[in-house]
């Protein structure tokens, strides 16, 4: 068929389709095409025009390809300029996926052969590759560009080629001012102002008189030891960074250049130094500033050693050698059986490294590892020791006491050595302070001087005339000097905790018996969870990558960073990594399991700032919406493919780690609503691809809204669901391993089992927080505006039930706390049941009933508790039991009376001098008059039992 027919007939059939397509306006939707040509399928099956059907797939792909081979036809027949224009005009109409597409194919057939690297790299990066140019060719790099001009004049580009001829600024630059080196350098070679030394030192007037021969010599010599001495210098700064660089920049370009950086400021530090010590014996009357460094390359290692260096080697040219250190540490060792040790840890100064230490089972080996592991080879000025002791002896821990007779044991004795080793000697001020009463007795003072010829330190001990609560660390101590208490820890407190110590421990002690099981623990996993969500949200793996053995790696070398508390993470990973390629680790690491590829490949969300118009807010909030429900997938599918995917191929191959119906029970119900938001999300993301300001999303959220029953069946059998896993967990110890196994990997997001089954709860209260902001943003004339209405309506009723829902739980789990409580307790839990409130009273008996109540006396009988629930008071009889040698009580609840509230009633007692505080409880047969400690409790109780008296009695 040539072009001309293929026209006609084109023509011919577009007339017959129009004729058809108003014939079918004008009859109506039920209209049924009657004519021979007529087309296979009705026009119920069109939707925008009559010859495009959607149902019927392999019709719709042959007129595609059939309209696409038109289009071309024509696009070979347009001119240049045609084309261009049509090129302009459909790319205008394609989304941003669709332009991101065009782009990518672009780049494939077309790819970028030349780039600006400044526009690409880091600046300081930058920098550092113009610092290889000579000063001709920085003055025409920045003949370029602007951007070419600003980084070629930057003063860490100048400023050394000016310093190493002698050029130096005769005023400090301000902090916005740049280009003054480069002007300066063009002003001394315009004017050939090329000094040596001796010459720019006459020129400047750092020579205020000739020197004779002797003396020219003398300084001479004392130039070629300093400059000796800054290469050695520079030597060993090259060295100790070889030794402490990163694992992965052993010989590359990044390693290179990385290195450079830092030596830069550190050349330039140097060399301001020795002109600086040239200078010192020779100004007496002129002020000298402060070498100035450049620091624009913003490399803080680099500056920051340089920094410290100049300082250090500054003091070490200009005082005595004494004074050329910085102040040392000290050292303070607190053992965790010294009463109240907490506010201790909180009063530390801040030039103290502390080490507390748990003192049960602790050994002397361990004590020193940790020892060591704190100190990290650093010299201290003291050691402190602050155990529980007594005249004679040091105790550590149990079985760890010093005395004079133990002190010289092999393992104590190595013990002292080896701590004391990090203590400088006792010639430059170094001390051993024991806070210990020893000095109060004859053995003390003699296990004292045991350790002074042990350890060759200045050993120093309270002499205990000071009684109370570890009050003797306040009275004198022996030896002369400073006050060894105030140079660990702070005065306010310190004083507090001497006096206060044993009533401090008593609250501690109740706080350790909570919190103490838990602490490491939650540590652990809070740093867990910090890595699972970085690992999860911002790293992006590829699909290739997932099961290649460089992400197997990397994947362990993190989890045994997270295991490990290593002092520098950097350096434990690099030796982590290089152990496993040469040992082959990666063969005998188990395999985690991950989530699918996909998951990595969310958009991140962004949260919009300035936005001007309703529909550009209305547009984030969808954003916010597809990016959310993205990230809630891939958490239901980490359950899915973790959990329920192994567990599934274990029981079909007829080797079960859990029951059928136990599987049934834990993961059907999410799964469930895994495939109900799968859809979810594919129809928002087919929305968002075709966005625009009349874009709804109201009808997807209305049809989501419509399958609410599976988070219904999910949140019904969520308390089965957990005590289901807890069930399977304690009685088969392979579902045990199977959970210890998988738990808390990076394809859970760090995340348990129980903790991922949070997230269908929290994922409603989201849903109706970003549709109350979209609804916020679409005008009330949209037509998505009555969608969204719905939907929001329906998910807020949904969350009422929920809020409901947990309420409940939460009742149920107050009352049967309660009944664990009370001894001989009847049945509590029963149906719209809760405790309201506790508290604790005294019951107290009237002496003389029959005298003016302003008079009456009262005996304390004993001790009640009142738990008040809506329907009924519960009375126990509470006792309290002192445990020997121990000021901490324990306190039993014993079942007493039970009282329905409708009969019960109430009085208030008026406060006398004899009285106060109290109220009288009446039920039907008995009496009881109670009194709370303080006047807020009574309020607090009053209020809530009349409350509930009044309910009970409007029920009934």
């Amino acid at each position: 068929m040539t072009s001309v027919e293929f026209r006609t007939h084109h023509k011919s059939k577009t007339r017959g389709n129009s004729d058809i397509i108003n014939q079918w306006q004008m009859n109506g939707s039920d209209y049924r095409q009657s004519l021979s040509d007529a087309p296979r399928f009705d026009a119920t099956e069109t939707r925008f025009s009559a010859w495009t059907p959607v149902t019927n797939k392999a019709c719709n792909q042959q007129l595609f390809q059939e309209r696409t081979a038109l289009i071309l036809h024509w696009f070979d027949l347009w001119t240049d300029r045609q084309r261009k224009e049509f090129i302009c005009q459909l790319l205008k109409r394609c989304s941003k996926t669709q332009l991101k597409f065009t782009r990518d194919c672009l780049a494939e057939s077309v790819p970028i052969t030349r780039m600006d690297f400044t526009a690409v790299l880091p600046r300081f990066l930058s920098l550092y590759i113009m610092s290889f140019l000579s000063p001709r060719d920085i003055c025409s790099a920045a003949q370029v560009c602007w951007h070419w001009k600003f980084l070629a004049e930057q003063d860490c580009l100048w400023s050394p080629k000016c310093i190493r001829l002698g050029w130096f600024l005769p005023y400090s630059p301000s902090d916005h001012e740049y280009g003054a080196w480069k002007r300066h350098y063009v002003a001394c070679t315009a004017s050939l102002d090329l000094l040596t030394p001796r010459e720019a030192a006459g020129v400047y007037g750092t020579l205020n008189e000739s020197l004779t021969a002797q003396e020219e010599q003398q300084d001479r010599w004392r130039e070629h030891n300093i400059r000796q001495t800054i290469r050695q210098k520079v030597a060993e700064h090259k060295k100790a960074a070889l030794k402490n660089r990163r694992a992965w920049l052993n010989t590359s370009k990044l390693g290179t250049s990385f290195t450079g950086t830092i030596h830069k400021p550190l050349t330039a530090a140097l060399v301001q130094l020795g002109d600086k010590c040239r200078l010192k014996n020779s100004l007496s009357s002129v002020d000298i500033r402060e070498p100035r460094l450049d620091l624009s390359l913003n490399n803080t290692l680099g500056s920051t050693c340089a920094t410290s260096l100049l300082k250090t080697m500054s003091s070490m040219f200009t005082q005595p050698v004494k004074s050329s250190y910085s102040p040392l540490p000290h050292f303070l060792l607190v053992s965790s059986s010294v009463p109240g040790y907490e506010l201790l840890l909180a009063a530390v100064q801040v030039s103290v490294v502390v080490l507390p230490y748990d003192s049960q089972g602790m050994t002397f080996e361990a004590l020193l590892s940790l020892a060591e592991r704190v100190i990290q080879g650093r010299m201290v000025q003291s050691l402190g020791i602050l155990v529980t002791g007594s005249t004679e002896e040091i105790t550590f821990t149990d079985g760890m006491s010093i005395t004079e007779k133990t002190l010289l044991k092999p393992g104590v004795r190595e013990f002292w050595e080896n701590l004391c080793g990090w203590v400088v000697p006792a010639s430059e001020g170094g001390s051993l302070n024991i806070f210990a009463p020893l000095a109060a007795s004859v053995a003390g003072m003699d296990l004292m001087r045991k350790l002074s010829v042990l350890t060759g330190l200045n050993v120093r001990a309270p002499t205990g005339i000071c009684t109370g609560s570890y009050q003797y660390i306040l009275s004198e101590w022996s030896g002369s000097g400073e006050f060894p208490p105030l140079v660990y820890l702070h005065e306010t407190f310190l004083l507090s905790w001497c006096r206060q110590a044993e009533w401090i421990e008593e609250a501690c002690k109740h706080l350790r018996k909570q919190l103490g099981p838990q602490l490491h623990f939650l540590c652990q996993e809070i740093r867990g969870r910090i890595l699972g969500l970085f690992l999860w949200d911002h790293i992006k793996m590829p699909d290739i990558s997932l099961k290649s053995d460089v992400m197997q790696c990397l994947v362990h070398g993190l989890v045994a960073l997270m295991n490990e508390t290593p002092d520098d993470p950097l350096d434990f990973l690099g030796h982590f990594l290089l152990k496993s390629s040469v040992n082959n680790g990666l063969k005998n690491t188990e395999p985690l399991f991950l989530t699918e590829s996909a998951s990595f490949n969310g958009l991140s969300p962004e949260s919009p700032k300035g936005l001007p118009s309703d529909a550009d807010r209305r547009s984030a909030v969808c954003k916010e919406l597809l990016n959310s429900e993205k990230t809630y997938v891939r958490q239901l599918q980490a359950v899915a493919t973790v959990y329920y995917t192994p567990l599934r191929a274990a029981l079909d191959s007829n080797r079960a780690i859990i029951s059928s119906v136990s599987l049934i029970t834990i993961f059907c119900p999410l799964l469930d609503i895994l495939e109900t938001h799968s859809v979810f999300l594919k129809e928002l993301t087919e929305r968002w691809e075709e966005w625009g300001p009349l874009q709804c999303v109201g009808d997807v959220c209305v049809k989501f809204c419509t399958k609410l029953r599976v988070y219904t069946n999910f949140f019904n059998n969520y308390p089965t669901i957990l005590r289901s896993i807890d069930k399977c967990r304690e009685m088969l110890p392979v579902f045990r391993s199977f959970l210890k196994r998988h738990d808390q990997t990076v394809a859970t997001r760090m995340l348990s089992l129980q903790e991922l089954f949070l997230t269908p709860s929290a994922r409603v209260e989201e849903y109706v927080t970003l549709l109350q902001a979209l609804m916020l943003h679409t005008p009330s004339e949209h037509p998505d505006y009555t969608q969204l209405s719905s939907a929001l309506n329906s998910l807020l009723t949904y969350r009422c039930f929920i809020h409901k829902l947990k309420k409940s739980l939460d009742r149920d789990l107050r009352i049967m706390e309660a009944q664990s409580t009370i001894q001989s307790c009847p049945n509590l839990l029963e149906e719209s049941r809760y405790l309201i409130t506790t508290q604790d009273v005294a019951l107290l008996s009237c002496l003389n009933g029959d005298i003016a109540a302003s008079l009456r006396m009262y005996e304390h009988v004993s001790d009640l508790g009142l738990f008040l629930f809506n329907d009924a008071l519960v009375l126990t009889e509470r006792s309290v039991s002192n445990m020997p040698f121990c000021l901490a009580v324990n306190t039993t609840h014993t079942f007493l009376a039970s009282v329905a509230l409708h009969c019960l009633n109430l009085t208030e007692i008026t406060d006398t001098k004899y009285v106060r505080n109290a109220f009288q409880l009446e039920s039907p047969k008995r009496q009881w008059i109670c009194a709370t400690d303080r006047e807020e409790d009574k309020i607090r109780l009053l209020s809530a039992l009349r409350s509930a008296i009044n309910a009970a009695i409007t029920r009934n």
